[in-house]
């Protein structure tokens, strides 16, 4: 057993997707698409003593039901903290990059001995029965600009990307909830979806990943006031940007947020997925 292990996992953005429940929830997931942030969350993981397990978020305490799954799975107690450029309910796969990053150390602190697509597999079953999530983990391993061509874990899904990269800015006004979207009516937000993937399948790049992801935010009617008035000041500059999903947070590429007025965070798409430091 080691004294501790880090890892880092990027954020991740989904510009859109399609959800599919599944009974088994290794095998649920969603189709969709987005991109891997040079922001992400650091996770280190380290035995203790204590009866239970501790989760540690930029210095609060937590209850984050996927990670404590992720735990109970390995049959392990530990101390989890994490730090996180990135802000928790905004639309930016923070729980997911938690789940992954504590399978990937906790398997190397308590030498578990299990295989990449085993502790994936793990984390993603655990985000989907926590509700947090559908597809951020599998992209999040991934790394790059993921296209999730079927749903699931890595034992069950198909996976392909854009092969660009690109400068990212993000601005985020507040949380959207993930559980109560995901466990609403997702009929009409499933078939944006399928057509939105079926855009970015047929051209595989950049603009078109943007021009889909806006299309399936007003289809799906996910966007709210504030979200919707800072996409169309993008595009008064000749920008382009969408809604990160699924939160209260708008996304571009280049310079556009900045072109338009806002100050927002500035990071680049991550070359690689998910990895031990």
């Amino acid at each position: 057993m080691r004294e501790e292990a880090m890892a880092f996992v990027p954020g991740h953005i989904t510009g859109f997707f399609s959800a599919h429940p599944d009974d088994d929830p290794t095998e649920a997931g969603s189709r969709g698409a987005g991109v891997t942030l040079t922001d992400g969350v650091e996770v280190t993981v380290e035995p203790t003593d204590e009866a239970a397990s501790t989760i540690v978020l930029d210095g609060t305490t937590l209850e984050i039901d996927a990670v404590e799954t992720v735990l109970e799975t390995l049959a392990v107690t530990a101390r989890v903290e994490a730090e996180s450029d990135l802000p928790l309910g905004a639309g930016f796969g923070v729980s997911g990059a938690m789940a992954l990053g504590t399978a990937l150390a906790a398997n190397r602190v308590f030498e578990r001995d299990l295989s990449w697509n085993e502790l994936v597999t793990i984390a993603h079953g655990a985000e989907v029965q926590a509700g947090t999530g559908l597809g951020d983990v599998v992209a999040q391993a991934r790394g790059g600009v993921p296209i999730r061509l079927e749903p699931g874990g890595p034992q069950v899904n198909k996976l392909d990307a854009i092969p660009a990269r690109a400068r990212v800015e993000y601005v985020t006004f507040g949380e959207l909830s993930t559980a109560d979207v995901l466990s609403g009516e997702t009929d009409r937000l499933s078939a944006a979806g399928k057509q939105a993937l079926s855009r970015v399948v047929e051209e595989p790049t950049l603009l078109s990943f943007m021009y889909a992801s806006r299309l399936f935010a007003r289809e799906a009617e996910l966007l709210t006031e504030q979200v919707a008035r800072t996409i169309g000041d993008v595009t008064e500059v000749d920008g382009q940007a969408s809604m990160a999903m699924l939160g209260e947070t708008v996304f571009a590429f280049g310079t556009g947020l900045s072109d338009a007025g806002y100050e927002p965070t500035v990071c680049a798409t991550h070359p690689a997925g998910a990895m031990l430091k």
